[in-house]
């Protein structure tokens, strides 16, 4: 392994924020294309599980490509295809080309994922979590950027003026070019992990599908209160559209903010052991925001503070988990990690959905209590050298 590099860390996770940054504005821009061009609700679903597939699903296949020998170019090629597909969303006239260009962006969020946390894993020296953390929280904090970033450009310059949305994706693929020698992986260091790497165990890999569930557990948690803090805080107690966007911003803020603060700790006490105190941890504070006093508080804003920062807190961990456990599959490990566990885990909230509309959101937001509970009970079968 090699020495700790935050230079290199930190242009990767510049690259990371920028994929992500589209997308998260694409759900916020969804409005104004479905005005534009008349569309359905349904199509406008379609739009989102679409982005969903191509951006999340389809990671492994980028990791499996990854993998077969280094792929740079990917990272510069991934997020040129972000931005552009993105940009151009408010050009079409016809609902399929709209499509295409979702496809595009999706492909290219895709192709960043896998290479660029493959070359971070390079990087990180004995600091594996801690220096992961760096890397991706620069995706969390692409998310909390993108929809401000897409309603900011819509309401000041227009609808019509989206293509400016491009110049953070043209300008960090321009610094991945001139930095490519910097953030090369060390060739022979790539060779001798791959010479020193023995064959995968069965055990390992039943390790890594308990891994997989628990992300999706978790991923299905964070997008659940997400997806359903609005619709309870407007739709159902008619309460101020602000305080549930407020609501969120802590959420995801003090999530980005774990993934940092919780990094050094998982390296200190071990990767599995900081697993299954956060999961249990998250179990018992979600709970709290049903408490009447406190749902009815700013102490709610604590509350949903404390889930976010021990929630997503093991993020990083959960990819340095799936390395070690799959270590000369590095780009793949970290695609189902990425990409498909969360992808995935996104997809659970249509069950959500199914929920909401038999018995009412307030039943579908108690729901998700159950679900860092079932991560918790996964974590503590999980066999894991450290």
């Amino acid at each position: 392994m090699g020495r700790f590099n935050l230079k290199v860390l930190i242009i990767l996770s510049l690259g990371h924020m920028v994929t992500d940054i589209y997308q998260g504005a694409l759900p916020a821009t969804l409005p104004f294309l479905k005005d534009k061009l008349g569309l359905t609700y349904t199509m406008t679903g379609v739009i989102l599980m679409v982005a969903n597939f191509t951006s999340s699903i389809l990671q492994p296949l980028f990791g499996f490509y990854s993998d077969k020998k280094e792929k740079a170019a990917l990272l510069p090629i991934g997020l040129l295809a972000a931005g552009i597909g993105y940009a151009l969303l408010a050009l079409p006239a016809d609902y399929y080309m709209v499509l295409f260009l979702v496809i595009i962006s999706g492909l290219g969020i895709a192709a960043y994922h896998p290479e660029g946390y493959k070359t971070a894993h390079f990087f990180t020296g004995k600091r594996s979590v801690t220096g992961m953390s760096v890397f991706s929280v620069g995706g969390n904090l692409g998310l909390a950027i993108g929809p401000p970033m897409a309603l900011y450009v819509t309401r000041y310059l227009g609808f019509d003026a989206l293509p400016v949305a491009v110049i953070p994706s043209l300008l960090c693929t321009a610094l991945m070019l001139t930095q490519r020698k910097t953030i090369a992986i060390p060739r022979l260091e790539h060779n001798i992990k791959q010479a020193e790497t023995s064959k995968t165990t069965a055990s390992s890999y039943v390790s890594l599908f308990l891994v997989v569930a628990i992300v999706i557990m978790r991923s299905w948690t964070q997008m659940g209160l997400l997806s359903y803090i609005p619709f309870y805080y407007i739709n159902h107690l008619k309460g101020d559209p602000l305080f549930a966007g407020n609501l969120i911003f802590v959420f995801l803020a003090c999530g980005a903010a774990g993934t940092l603060i919780g990094a050094p700790f998982a390296d200190r006490w071990g990767h599995r052991f900081f697993i299954r105190l956060t999961m249990f941890l998250a179990t018992l504070i979600l709970p709290l925001m049903f408490v009447p006093f406190i749902a009815k508080s700013y102490l709610l804003f604590v509350v949903l503070g404390l889930e976010g920062l021990i929630l997503i807190s093991t993020f990083s961990v959960t990819v340095v988990m799936a390395q070690r456990l799959l270590p000369h599959r590095l780009g793949i490990a970290s695609g189902l990690m990425v990409g498909f566990a969360i992808g995935t885990g996104g997809i659970g909230v249509t069950i959500l959905g199914v929920i909401a509309d038999n018995f009412g959101v307030p039943v579908a937001l108690e729901a998700i209590m159950v679900l860092p509970f079932i991560g918790f009970l996964l974590s503590l079968v999980v066999k894991y050298k450290e």
